[in-house]
């Protein structure tokens, strides 16, 4: 199956030339035909409002243990975020709470500061049940609330509280047996015997710069590891890693809020600066016997993953030298005290992580992901390091592994096999005989997550595409539809019902680099009624960075973007070089030089608009948050003539404010390439802001710290230029909450129409 271009738009057009309804395409499921009423006008405070405009959006969706149930969290009707367990019962086919958050806490909550962290680094935002996990049996459940531990029993619906201390419980978790529960408590790791009630603790040299059990900020915010424990199959034994933080320079950062200024010590590793030094260890679950793992001579190393092998004899870890140019997958032989190499990546660039590893049941082979090629693919080895297949070929990228078939021979993952604008979910034989022949398997066009049972005979499919919220089914592994567990359909009494008849569906298409050397994807969204002859302004919606995508055929909904469409905007979206899911030659043309390509690419697009009769050249506005940000100073700084006007929302200003992992994976070290950070820094092109400049940050944000702001407001004094500032006292870098959502966007409109109407 070989992706085109033109194959790729021309699907994607048939799917957008009607109103998708629940069957569309063809997916083995009931009419559904969409019925709505007159519109209604959008506002900004109904965007941010409960109950939400989506619809019915589960969220942490999972199949019991047993398979009797699937089970997910949503928001009370009357209040969005807050969360409660539901379920849908397969055998009843019935949809019902399971669990009344406020059956098990009820007043207000009070998270640590890690617990806070961890929540910003995994963009969580709510309250209530936030976190649940099924004991093996799937009779029980776990849910980790307000610091402390609480099982529920779901046959007699009762709830026990595990711990009740001043200090917080995270990362909460079943043993693989369900026989204990564990969890980090001041920096050490405790287990719990639920049958007897006795806790015990693992470690004991927990507190001050040493965490056991913990990720560190670089491996929750880039690595996308949350954990640094790992129960054994078997459940004799905990993986752990040792955290030293010692090593990393203490930065003392302002978190200002309404009524008072926090000043926060804090280990922050900046590009450039120490890491923390970091070790694996394996204890038995009494904690008698700790051993540590050889990792080496070389300090400066991270360790993204770590993953035991089936049969408890083995734990496997992934190394990662600290320019990310190699990667080595390791095994540990508990008995024999030996390591041995399994694989090694390299790349001249940088190698991107990903959670494609499985250990097969034979406990003799793997499945490893691999951009060896320029494209990730799946990979099927021998435990001795030997290369038995590749299993996926083609110009297109495997999105995830989602399940392995050892009996019937078949793997299944998701990529973007049709289009890199869609996911799909796919099988291909395990033999390796036709890698490039894969089967699809979901059939409407648009986004599917997938999520398979235990059992693998049958997957929860979350489905959206433009015009259609998400909608969550159940499905054979055939890909036939059993039934709905949050059919979603939008009747009249569809939250998103009212305005429905007024949402706009984008227009896509692509354009070729400035250089002939890549396919540039764009969607442009225009107002309804747009009248013969009046050119409109345009703003561009820009994120631009690495690991992300906003050209797809998903939902967007009644959002800020229809707003703008409702007041009289053309909204446009590009992805450049450098995002995702279109292999490694679209990604690495931003290796060692930030904010130069991007805004090429960028401008490409505002060329291509120029030649459209109904945009005014002269009122094209940019608009970005977070890498976004960046992007929108630069444009601004540097192609004056294109965009006339930007808002840039908590921007990285100087990469050397940045942290390590994220940074020099893009721009390697600074002691290496100097002139790269100094060209991709907003400051020697701040002379160059010629028009309208609007910038927003967050007062308390921990991620792109406030002084990147602080910074860029100096410089732009110095300069003379004259600027725009909003900021938020308390916020992060998320900018959560209604009243910040909705003061935020509210500004921004502001700013376009002062200068743009």
């Amino acid at each position: 199956m070989k992706f085109t271009i033109k194959k790729a738009l021309v699907a994607l057009a048939c799917s957008l030339a009607f109103p998708l309804s629940a069957n569309a395409n063809n997916d083995n499921a009931s009419d559904d035909t969409t019925q709505t009423p007159s519109a209604q006008q959008l506002t900004i405070e109904r965007i941010y409002s409960s109950p939400s405009l989506n619809g019915q959006t589960p969220k942490s969706l999972k199949f019991s243990p047993d398979g009797t149930r699937v089970t997910y969290l949503q928001g009370k009707a009357e209040d969005l975020h807050r969360y409660d367990l539901w379920e849908y019962n397969l055998a009843s086919k019935e949809n019902k709470l399971l669990v009344d958050s406020q059956s098990l806490f009820s007043g207000p909550e009070h998270l640590s500061d890690e617990e806070k962290s961890r929540r910003e680094r995994q963009r969580i935002y709510g309250v209530g049940i936030m976190e649940y996990h099924f004991s093996q049996d799937g009779s029980a459940l776990l849910f980790p609330l307000n610091g402390d531990v609480y099982y529920y029993h779901l046959a007699s619906k009762t709830a026990k509280r595990l711990t009740e201390t001043t200090d917080f419980e995270t990362d909460v978790k079943f043993s693989p047996k369900g026989n204990f529960v564990s969890y980090i408590r001041e920096q050490n790791i405790y287990v719990l015997n639920i049958a007897s009630g006795e806790e015990r603790q693992l470690t004991i040299d927990g507190g001050g710069t040493i965490k056991n059990g913990m990720s560190e900020f670089v491996a929750q915010e880039e690595m996308s590891r949350m954990t640094g424990y790992w129960w054994s199959p078997d459940e004799k034994y905990i993986a752990f890693l040792r955290v030293d933080e010692t090593p990393v320079q203490t930065v003392i950062r302002n978190e200002i809020y309404a009524e008072k200024i926090e000043l926060i010590e804090q280990r922050y590793p900046a590009t450039g600066t120490n890491n923390v030094h970091i070790q694996l260890a394996v204890t038995d679950i009494k904690g008698k016997k700790i051993r540590f793992i050889a990792l080496g001579d070389n300090q400066d190393i991270y360790l993204p993953r770590v993953k035991w092998l089936n049969d408890s004899k083995k734990l496997s870890y992934q190394l990662q030298s600290r320019d990310q140019k190699t990667l080595i997958l390791k095994t540990y032989d508990l008995k024999k005290r030996r390591q041995k190499t399994l694989l090694t990546e390299t790349s001249t660039h940088w190698l991107n992580l990903h959670k494609d590893l499985t250990f097969l049941k034979d406990n003799k082979t793997f499945i490893w992901a691999s951009e060896r090629d320029g494209y990730k693919h799946l990979y099927h080895y021998k435990l001795n390091g030997e290369l038995i297949s590749q299993l996926t070929k083609g110009e297109w990228v495997v999105d995830s592994l989602t399940r392995v078939d050892e009996k019937k021979g078949w793997l299944y993952f998701t990529g973007r096999a049709d289009t890199p604008l869609e996911r799909h979910l796919y099988k291909v034989p395990m033999t390796g005989k036709s890698p490039e022949h894969v089967q699809r398997i979901t059939k409407r066009n648009g986004f599917h997550n997938i999520n398979f049972s235990a059992t693998g005979e049958s997957y929860i499919d979350s489905f959206s595409n433009t015009k259609t919220p998400k909608q969550v089914s159940l499905h054979s592994a055939t890909g036939e539809h059993l039934t709905w567990l949050a059919q979603n359909k939008v009747t009249a009494e569809h939250p998103v019902a009212p305005y429905y008849d007024d949402l706009v569906m984008p227009e896509f298409g692509s354009l070729k680099s400035d250089d002939g050397q890549a396919d540039l994807f764009y969607k442009i969204y225009k107002p309804k009624n747009m009248q013969p002859g009046k050119k409109y302004p345009v703003i561009v919606r820009v994120y631009g960075g690495p690991i992300a995508q906003r050209v797809t055929n998903s939902w967007q909904g009644a959002d800020m973007t229809q707003f703008m469409l409702q007041q009289g905007y053309i909204v446009y979206q590009l992805d450049n070089r450098g995002s995702n899911y279109r292999g490694t030659a679209f990604e690495f043309p931003i290796y060692e030089t930030l904010g130069q390509v991007e805004v090429t690419d960028q401008i490409t697009g505002v060329k291509y608009l120029h030649t459209l009769p109904y945009v005014d050249k002269a009122r094209i506005g940019v608009f970005g948050h977070s890498y976004g940000g960046y992007m929108a100073l630069m444009t601004m700084f540097k192609a004056g003539d294109y965009f006339k006007a930007g808002v840039s929302g908590a921007p990285v200003t100087d990469w050397m404010l940045y942290d390590t992992h994220y940074t020099e994976r893009y721009l390697n070290h600074p002691k290496v390439n100097a002139a790269g950070y100094r060209q991709s820094s907003v400051f020697p092109y701040v002379s160059g802001l010629t028009g309208p400049l609007m910038i927003y940050h967050g007062m308390a944000d921990d991620n792109v710290l406030f002084t990147n702001t602080t910074k860029l407001i100096k410089a732009l004094q110095d300069e003379g230029k004259l600027f725009e500032l909003m900021t938020y006292p308390g916020s992060k870098h998320s900018m959560r909450g209604k009243k910040v959502k909705v003061h935020l966007n509210k500004t921004i409109m502001d700013f376009f129409n002062r200068h743009f109407k």
